[in-house]
């Protein structure tokens, strides 16, 4: 069978009221659900993987396939509007949109989110068409030496949301990787600062830490007010997102789609990294980058792109190795074992009107994104005309259930007071939580992949120059940390011009 001959039958496949409704409904679940604090898109898919069962394969997996892409986007709506991620992709948005809504543009920084969104989502999904073969041989070039210098360079986009003092970045990042190490040790089954509790045997669980270290700060901040004011959390601006300013973030969100089609592609990277790094990347290129992290609509670009972009390329090792990409896509390739589908080159050879249908199916889904993100953000963007004194509440009420619901566990709700407690502290120090997420997340990987190689060579360093992966990523670390330092410099030369400019005006008007 041709190529054009699978296609047109894949679209007569798909063309189909109960397949469409499926690939609708899920994006709409996924949205709906992505955006509860706590309750990711992993969630999401596996409460969603039982009805599958008993569907079609196509609409059971296209079903599926629209949560993923739905909840991805959903998770962005609380990041923006109460500083409480909604999935851990989302993370990296809080950075600039809840300072966005804080002045009164929280429509705009939802638009931005959701046209940034459906952008990166239509982009990795044709990079999943166009480059699923290639793409996925490159990711089965890695092996832990690999795997350890990409995470190393991963690792540099810590000076890069470092705010105004690498200094504190660091400090913030030695204390992710500290609670990074809690918990059974992989390689000798040794447990480390664990004290006794069999709780923590496991590890500290990403979400009760994500929400303790963004949402409870905030509730903490405001029950220490003494007056409680009576206005509203926030305005949510007449202005949409203009035509101009989004000309103006259309490079950015190309850019940062690419860094998430790229690390989305390799097996076990997510969408929280991928948006930290489009956003690193980002701030370091932008003529605006003083205003990063105090509400610029080119940081909200840069992470939704890098997340969304993800989407998407996670489906290529699954899809052309029977390779998962991440969590979510394990959870479907579940689906397609349920149904007797072994993904991998043979499907391509004995279902190829069952892939094309999936690859015409996913296209729909960016479109389906744009509408029901459209009609999420018309429903949850009235949480930012709540009064504080009813909102502060209902969202620690949520940010425990969501912790809760995890494994259904009081000890992870203790997790997230403690880590709440921790980021009241940080913030009352100035010290930036973002370098502390990216070392949280990458840290158990760096470790893993580090010892695995000096096993592997027996404790000789050599195997981390051992091909040319390394060797790029190497000059990519060294390179992102040379151009850092030369920021900073550039930026202690115009405070001091700045300094010296002042005292000559203050001199000036005392002559007069």
């Amino acid at each position: 069978m041709s190529t054009i001959d699978a296609l047109l039958q894949a679209i007569g496949l798909l063309a189909n009221v109960t397949n469409i409704m499926a690939l609708a409904g899920g994006v709409a679940i996924g949205v709906v659900v992505g955006a509860v604090p706590g309750m990711s898109a992993t969630m999401a898919v596996a409460l969603a993987l039982p009805f599958t069962f008993a569907l079609d394969p196509i609409v059971g997996i296209l079903l599926l396939l629209g949560v993923y892409k739905g909840g991805i986007f959903g998770g962005s709506i609380p990041a923006i509007l109460i500083k409480a991620p909604g999935t851990p992709a989302s993370s990296c948005t809080v950075l600039d949109g809840y300072p966005m809504s804080q002045k009164g543009e929280a429509g705009k920084a939802l638009q931005t989110a959701l046209y940034t969104s459906a952008i990166a989502d239509f982009v990795s999904n044709l990079s999943l068409i166009v480059f699923a073969s290639w793409l996925a041989a490159l990711a089965m070039n890695f092996g832990p030496p690999e795997y350890f210098t990409l995470m190393l360079f991963s690792l540099t986009v810590i000076a890069g949301v470092s705010g105004d003092s690498l200094l504190k970045g660091m400090i913030s990042a030695g204390l992710g990787l500290l609670l990074a190490t809690v918990g059974l040790d992989l390689v000798y089954g040794t447990d480390r600062f664990i004290f006794g509790e069999t709780n923590l045997m496991s590890g500290l669980n990403f979400i009760p830490v994500l929400i303790g270290l963004f949402a409870i700060p905030e509730v903490i901040v405001y029950a220490q007010r003494s007056v409680l004011s009576d206005g509203k959390v926030m305005s949510l601006g007449k202005a949409g997102l203009k035509f101009a300013e989004f000309r103006r973030i259309l490079k950015t969100i190309f850019k940062s789609s690419g860094i998430g089609v790229i690390m989305g592609a390799i097996p076990g990277i997510g969408g929280a990294p991928a948006a930290f790094v489009a956003y690193s990347e980002a701030r370091r290129t932008s003529p605006n980058r003083t205003n990063f992290g105090k509400g610029e609509i080119e940081g909200v670009a840069a992470s939704e792109a890098g997340n969304n972009g993800v989407a998407g390329a996670t489906l290529i090792p699954l899809l052309a190795l029977g390779i998962p990409g991440d969590v979510i896509t394990a959870v479907i390739l579940g689906a397609f074992m349920v149904h007797g589908l072994q993904p991998g080159p043979i499907l391509f050879q004995t279902n190829a009107v069952l892939i094309y249908a999936l690859f015409v199916g996913i296209m729909l889904s960016s479109i389906f994104l744009l509408i029901f993100g459209s009609i999420a953000i018309r429903m949850f963007r009235r949480i930012a005309e709540v009064p504080k004194s009813v909102l502060m509440p209902s969202v620690l009420v949520l940010c425990a259930y969501g912790s809760f619901a995890i494994n259904n566990s009081l000890f992870d709700v203790l997790v997230m007071m403690c880590v709440g407690i921790l980021g009241y502290f940080m913030w009352l120090t100035n010290i930036p939580a973002a370098p502390f997420l990216i070392a949280f997340i990458l840290g158990p990987q760096v470790e893993d992949n580090f010892r695995q190689s000096m096993l592997m060579s027996q404790t000789n360093i050599e195997i981390f120059f051992r091909s040319t992966i390394t060797w790029v990523f190497w000059g990519l670390t060294v390179l992102s940390i040379a151009l850092a330092a030369f920021r900073g410099w550039q930026d202690r030369i115009a405070l001091k011009r700045e300094a010296e400019e002042a005292a000559k005006a203050s001199e000036a008007l005392e002559h007069k």
